[in-house]
């Protein structure tokens, strides 16, 4: 029965150019029921509430303060994905819980656009770095550190050849699914140009070609595949990953923009499903010179953790789209962030001062934690950036002389001194960064020196990211916060709204309103 499901699928997808797989309960009833329980009604509240607890997310644990004279470098590699925000954003319009885990401080930091100033220089980025007093603790102080990288006009990006690998399961039918799928792709269609190229390929019960490669020009065909898809089976993840791969090879345009664009809700059940194992599988791939982006489609099964390892692991990014708004500002507004990277493998070492910090802590981005001795070693794997991506960290550290209840006692150490170098009295950290070009395998190192400033003066970019980082911190009731009044916190974000053309820092501000308004009537 299994032979004949897969030939008749392969038939439908080689044959007919198109995916129709809407009776394929006929094969298996268990497919059918899996589709009948992720169809929600959206207006019922306890459904959504059921569909919640299938949703996965990897554990965070929160970073901890540092001591300086014990670990004075603090390494990470950068995160410009922003599911979290817009999942998160999806929960509170849903009158949802909001779990823990859910929230990734730095991917809702970094869901909002800066305006950092471009590269002057030869390198593609530009670093900017500021220090204020925390608005959540007294005795500490906040620091950030945002990177800006270079703009690429759209008529220079490189050619690209692009695999849409869509799950077409029975777990992506549902309204916030396939069919919001199927019209955020439009989006991406209608920016191809003639020297750019699409093909499709589609993963159910098993995984197939819809649509081979085709020219941007012919928009009509692509979208005529795009709307034939419809849903229904189990999830060979791990087949269509690996088809989607093989078709950008053999198609793989040198010097071009490699990419596999894959959309599900993550939810792998045949075939390579385990988080380890589909990291295995990409960490192959990526030799390749192909890239991954991650877009991830509802709710009831959302997979994040497993769409976050994809991501991370391929050299790609990962978004959350909750609606045409979100799919507006993913594959329209940010098109060229989202598909065109400009540097791959991109971390940060920042070194603090002993002589004016006593302890840092790393706000968010405990999933993207390195060792010290990664930073300069080529082979490690890091982040990516588009075109045009800010990518924002902040510290929030404790000065040298403050006490403070994070910082316990130690003992003596015997054998290590605790001299400090007193010829750098008027600098508080170095930011040290290391990226690689996207086809090459050797990094390029910037350095960027922040010195005391005598104005502590909070710039509006600066304060809008401090209340998110506050809020986050409030959601995952952070042991790290004094302040937890949501009043303040609206305050601040809503002091530093600035220049909101497209209106995001103003939905931070509702969406926080609506939740604390939840709360209080629970």
């Amino acid at each position: 029965m299994k032979t004949k499901r897969i030939k008749k699928i392969q038939y439908v997808t080689l044959g007919l150019g198109m995916m129709i797989l809407s009776s394929c309960n006929q094969y298996t009833n268990r497919s059918y029921n899996v589709t009948e329980s992720i169809v929600l009604d959206t207006n019922d509240k306890l459904a959504l509430e059921t569909a919640a607890n299938a949703e996965n997310y990897k554990e965070i644990i929160e970073n901890d303060f540092k001591r300086v004279a014990l670990s004075p470098l603090s390494t990470f590699s950068i995160d410009v994905d922003k599911a979290s925000y817009s999942n998160i954003r999806r929960m509170i319009n849903n009158g949802q819980e909001i779990p823990a885990d859910a929230v990734k401080i730095e991917e809702m930091i970094n869901y909002f656009k800066y305006s950092y100033e471009q590269p002057k220089d030869q390198h593609p980025f530009a670093i900017h770095t500021e220090e204020v007093n925390t608005p959540w603790n007294e005795g500490t102080q906040l620091i950030k550190i945002g990177i800006k990288g270079k703009e690429i006009q759209k008529d220079d990006f490189p050619a690209s050849n692009l695999v849409f690998l869509i799950d077409v399961s029975g777990s992506m039918n549902a309204t916030n699914k396939l069919p919001l799928l199927k019209k955020a792709f439009r989006l991406l269609v209608a920016q191809l140009r003639p020297k750019d190229k699409v093909s499709i390929v589609v993963y159910a019960g098993a995984a197939g070609v819809v649509l081979k490669p085709t020219s941007g020009k012919n928009k009509e065909k692509i979208l005529e595949a795009l709307d034939n898809l419809e849903a229904g089976g189990s999830t060979a993840g791990g087949e269509g990953i690996q088809l989607a791969y093989k078709i950008a090879q053999e198609h793989f345009i040198k010097n071009g923009n490699n990419r596999v664009i894959l959309a599900t809700d993550g939810d792998f059940n045949v075939g390579e499903s385990s988080d380890v194992a589909m990291k295995e599988l990409i960490e192959e791939q990526r030799k390749t010179g192909v890239f991954l982006t991650c877009l991830g489609f509802g709710m009831g099964n959302y997979k994040d953790s497993k769409l976050e390892v994809l991501a991370d692991t391929g050299n790609g990014n990962h978004a959350y789209i909750d609606s045409m708004q979100e799919a507006q500002r993913v594959l329209g507004i940010e098109f060229g962030g989202t598909l065109y990277t400009i540097a791959k493998d991109v971390k940060i070492q920042v070194e603090f001062n002993p002589n004016k910090v006593q302890a840092y802590r790393l706000i968010g981005y405990e999933n993207r934690l390195l060792h010290d001795e990664d930073f300069i070693d080529d082979t490690k794997d890091a982040g990516e950036l588009g075109s045009g991506h800010t990518v924002t960290a902040l510290y929030e550290v404790i000065p040298v002389g403050v006490e403070s209840k994070y910082l316990k006692d130690i003992s003596n150490l015997k054998y290590t001194k605790k001299e400090t170098n007193n010829s750098y009295r008027d600098e508080l950290f170095t930011v040290k960064f290391r990226y690689k070009k996207p086809k090459e395998d050797q990094s390029i190192e910037i350095i960027h020196t922040h010195k005391m400033g005598s104005e502590k003066l909070m710039s509006s970019d600066f304060g809008f990211a401090a209340s998110v980082a506050w809020y986050g911190m409030k959601l995952r009731n952070s042991k790290y916060l004094e302040n937890r009044a949501v009043a303040d916190i609206i305050s601040l974000a809503q002091e530093n709204r600035g220049d909101d053309e497209l209106g995001y820092r103003a939905e931070f501000i509702r969406l926080m309103n609506s939740y604390e308004n939840y709360e209080q009537e629970k």
